[in-house]
């Protein structure tokens, strides 16, 4: 079986992303004429034209097109597996990671993540975008760096997960609610209207079936999308707020929490990340970053 020239993975990159065989051969350090002849072997190799005249501009093909996101993939993973691993310079790095987090988990874990990398890299800059979806498409594509969430049966091969720490439900109310400071009993629980944060896709540990299944109903009052907002209710009215424990630590002050009555599941929240920066030293570095933040919320 013959090998495959990888160098022409790397130039239609190139190609797509300039759309312009002068522009790509001026990013490769290549002439124009030796850009149009990778340009032709390309054309060869994979049967297409790849990319055609159109006015005064070339046009990429269907073909191309359907490559285009795969072929970036590629040669962004062997850039990373090419990539020296040490040498990392924390002082003197400027990058900015964008951290897509469950609700809550900025609030909570945000502020001791930021004093650590204020002082270990002052040139990094962190962006927290709010998680409302279990799609990983922002991992795939780039823009998102890092992720946290809970997994749910296999990852597929696109994504790269380590567990971060164990949560579980718990109920809130407002300090001075009649339930603040009692053993909360599942007859309790229901007597009392509830605020519910749901969104596609949120799974709360299968509150209302286990209460069916003892002969009790909820009454719901209030929808909101978010942990934060449902705690929000609940510090001002008589409203009862579930939420996951250790993700919301960092909102629910003075605010009184209870035992779910109710035997729901603990679940595990994880750091997930795309293969392709695996050696990335400033990402590796990040990665562990995290971790030992929410290790140390342990004790």
């Amino acid at each position: 079986m013959s090998v495959p020239d990888l160098n022409l993975l790397v130039a239609l990159d190139v190609l797509l992303a300039e759309g312009s065989v002068v522009g790509a051969a001026r990013r490769l350090h290549l002439s124009p004429s030796a850009m149009s002849r990778t340009l032709t072997r390309l054309r060869d190799v994979t049967g297409d034209q790849l990319l055609v005249r159109a006015g005064r501009g070339l046009v990429p093909t269907p073909r191309a097109i359907e490559m285009a996101a795969m072929v970036r993939e590629v040669v962004e993973e062997a850039s990373a597996i090419l990539r020296p691993t040490d040498g990392l310079e924390l002082a003197t790095l400027r990058r900015i990671f964008t951290l897509r987090t469950s609700d809550g988990f900025a609030e909570t874990f945000g502020p001791a993540l930021i004093a650590e990398v204020q002082q270990e890299a002052p040139g990094v800059q962190l962006r927290f975008v709010r998680k409302l979806d279990k799609s990983s498409e922002g991992l795939r594509d780039g823009s998102i760096d890092l992720e946290t969430g809970v997994v749910a049966g296999t990852l597929g091969p696109e994504v790269r997960s380590h567990a971060l720490f164990t949560d579980r439900y718990v109920g809130v109310v407002r300090a001075d609610h009649p339930l603040a400071g009692k053993i909360v009993q599942p007859t309790d629980y229901v007597d009392w209207c509830h605020v519910v944060a749901w969104r596609q896709g949120l799974d709360l540990g299968g509150i209302d079936d286990l209460l069916a299944a003892a002969g009790l109903h909820r009454t719901i009052v209030a929808t909101v999308d978010g942990f934060s907002a449902a705690l929000a209710l609940a510090r001002d009215t008589d409203l009862i707020a579930t939420v996951p424990e250790r993700h919301t630590d960092g909102l629910r002050f003075a605010l009184a929490t209870f035992e779910m009555p109710v035997p729901l599941e603990p679940f595990t929240v994880a750091l997930l990340w795309h293969p392709r920066l695996d050696a990335d030293p400033a990402h590796r570095w990040l990665r562990e970053l995290v971790r030992r933040i929410c290790r140390a919320s342990d004790n």
